[in-house]
């Protein structure tokens, strides 16, 4: 084995022509247990193409050779032949010890083929064989969770647990409340996260720990997280608009106010950051705080319609008309069509003393809110305002079939009758 040695010595060196000419002539004249050796060592060195050839090579002298097959074959995967690696895989005997590993790593490429029914068949089969083999349990578990099957993939991580808690670096457990997670578990979910982070601390996974317990309803369990997340990483952006929310609902609004603040530091082009910092401050009394991440939220994505209504709510409330109507105007120049910026404008307009401009947008409005007596009523005092009596009396007709006990509207409509 002294010529592998000094093969991978080479490399390790840079010295790759040199190492080049010494692989040759394990290649060309080496014995078998070199050429596997070296073929091996090449693998983890990420040497493919040459690793490939030694395979190869092998295999003229052991065609039907399962683990040189199998190994080919990972070769290729890792090499992005896919194709040549599913046919190679195929030449393997099932009678072969290697047979079981051939299906898998069939079932793997047909499941990045999203043939996923196909994976499945590959990977019973195997379990046929190998009825106990965690492995072979995980492999379900994964394909299981990639399709959405949640149940299923808790049931086949369930049989690989008594086992294994890694398989192939993946933490069995973070798997097992991820899928707990997403199938709504969430609480059965949260054992499992710990028990994923007491084996390793990652950041991925406290995040999904915190942000499970958010779901599952422990919001001091989900500060506490999320914090912990946040001195670990505190550029990890999606932590603060969960971490704002599970303040909120504890009703802490001046932690959850600076939470927006430190994510928007972190990350400055989060419009949902600045809507929800809106809202928060808004439900903390605060106007102007409002007005101000509103605007910035439509600064990042002027045709974010959520930030626009609800700054027209505020405008509308505030009594400030020429504010609705540059937010209407805004949005109407990117063309974004939303009826109650319609209603919006109308009511603007008239309070303006812009008539002719309100009356137009009363009528547009009227094709999306003719159903809704507040907006019914809003049109049908404008219409009696204009000396529009006869389309009032239409208006106020409807009103009075949808709330018959409202005397007001009925009062209205007889003196609109009367008058006609």
């Amino acid at each position: 084995m002294d010529k592998v040695k000094k093969i991978i010595a080479l490399l390790e060196n840079g010295l790759h022509e040199e190492a080049l000419q010494k692989y040759n002539e394990v290649l060309f004249s080496g014995t078998h247990e070199e050429r596997f050796v070296l073929a091996e060592e090449l693998m983890q060195y990420g040497f493919l193409e040459e690793a490939k050839v030694l395979f190869e090579r092998l295999l003229e002298a052991y065609p039907e050779e399962g683990e040189l097959l199998v190994l080919l074959a990972e070769t290729l995967i890792d090499l992005g032949k896919e194709e040549e690696a599913i046919l190679t895989l195929e030449k393997i005997n099932e009678q072969d010890g290697s047979y079981p590993q051939a299906l898998l790593l069939l079932a793997d490429l047909y499941q990045m083929e999203g043939l996923y029914e196909v994976s499945e068949k590959k990977l019973l089969q195997a379990k046929s064989i190998l009825p106990n083999e965690p492995v072979i349990d995980f492999a379900l578990g994964e394909l299981f969770a990639e399709q959405g099957k949640f149940l299923e993939a808790i049931k086949a991580y369930e049989k690989v647990l008594p086992h294994e808690e890694v398989i192939g670096g993946v933490n069995v457990n973070q798997r097992m409340a991820e899928s707990l997670s997403a199938g709504g578990a969430f609480e059965e979910a949260l054992a499992y996260y710990e028990k994923a982070l007491d084996d390793k601390l990652e950041i991925h996974t406290l995040f999904s720990y915190a942000f499970t317990a958010l779901q599952a309803g422990y919001n001091r369990v989900a500060i506490e997280k999320f914090n912990e997340l946040k001195e670990i990483d505190p550029e990890f952006h999606s932590l603060y608009l969960n971490l704002a929310k599970a303040y909120e609902r504890e009703e802490d609004i001046e932690n959850a106010l600076e939470t927006v603040k430190s994510g928007i530091k972190q990350d400055e082009f989060n419009k949902e950051l600045y809507f929800y910092g809106g809202k928060l401050a808004l439900k903390n009394n605060d106007e102007e705080l409002a007005i101000e991440l509103f605007r910035e939220a439509l600064a990042v994505d002027p045709e974010y319609m959520e930030a626009a209504i609800t700054l027209n709510k505020i405008f509308l409330n505030q009594e400030k008309y020429e504010d609705v109507i540059e937010i209407v105007e805004m949005m109407t120049k990117i063309e974004a069509v939303e009826p109650q910026l319609l209603w919006d404008a109308a009511v603007s307009y008239q309070q303006l003393e812009e008539y002719s401009q309100a009356l137009n947008k009363y009528n547009e409005a009227y094709n999306y809110f003719n159903k809704q007596p507040d907006f019914l009523a809003d049109y049908g005092y404008f219409l009696i305002e204009e000396g529009k009596r006869k389309e009032a009396a239409e208006v106020f007709t409807e009103l009075t079939r949808m709330e018959p006990n409202n005397e007001e509207y009925q009062d209205i409509l007889q003196r609109l009758l009367d008058e006609d």
